[in-house]
């Protein structure tokens, strides 16, 4: 399995988009350049087969083939029960932030267990690996701003204490979409929470940039900058 997986990142690496995803992702190693919609569609038929015994033995020699785990995570038909011991086991090897969101965009447990995905996801909210957190946090933004879990997503947001760049980006990332979503519930969190400096103020900054909000809401939100 993992030769034919090989034979075909091969067939579809092109070196112009390698260079383009390489400064996106700095730091990354072993970029081969495939286009999403690709693996996307490799890791389809590679759900539709043994998905378990691929994540197994799976290879990570490249960015693309630890991407390819995340998404067959994703597209495996199977609930929490079953997919849990194998995403316990893929979430320390996320190493950037382009293979955990695009995870978290295609794995929906969320949407079918919201209860018991929501507790599985408090386990990690806490822990000292950047893109685990990350992984909780773009997760509740992707599935959990809802009227029933705002109260509760803000809470969490508010809690994270590891300040590392891509934890904070999406800590504001999710109370943009707060806002945006319900604004009137979340206005009063802008006027008080415990967000560092930056994080609080990279909110302001990504609410005013949607288009979702009205420009009379951007003028207001903008007096709510922290100089201190």
């Amino acid at each position: 399995m993992n030769t034919w997986i090989k034979e075909q990142l091969l067939q579809n690496r092109e070196p112009d988009y390698q260079k383009f995803i390489s400064i996106q992702l700095p730091g990354v190693e072993n970029i081969l350049g495939i286009r999403l919609p690709i693996l996307r569609k490799i890791a389809k038929q590679l759900a539709t087969e043994n998905w378990q015994e691929y994540l197994k033995t799976a290879s990570e020699d490249s960015y693309e083939e630890l991407m390819l785990q995340g998404l067959v995570l994703g597209y495996a038909k199977g609930d929490l029960s079953e997919k849990e011991p194998f995403l316990r086991s893929y979430l320390p090897k996320i190493d950037n932030w382009s293979v955990c969101d695009s995870t978290c965009s295609t794995l929906k447990l969320a949407k079918k267990q919201p209860e018991e995905f929501w507790d599985f996801l408090q386990q990690y909210l806490h822990s000292p690996r950047e893109y685990e957190v990350r992984f909780v946090l773009v997760q509740m933004l992707d599935y959990y701003v809802t009227a029933e879990y705002l109260p509760k997503v803000l809470q969490a947001v508010d809690s994270v204490d590891l300040k590392t760049y891509y934890t904070q980006m999406a800590q504001a990332w999710a109370i943009s979409i707060c806002y945006r979503e319900f604004p009137e519930k979340t206005l009063p969190y802008l006027k008080e929470n415990h967000l560092d400096l930056f994080t609080h103020n990279k909110a302001l900054q990504k609410i005013t940039e949607s288009l979702k909000v009205p420009a009379e809401d951007k003028a207001y939100i903008k007096t709510l900058k922290r100089n201190t």
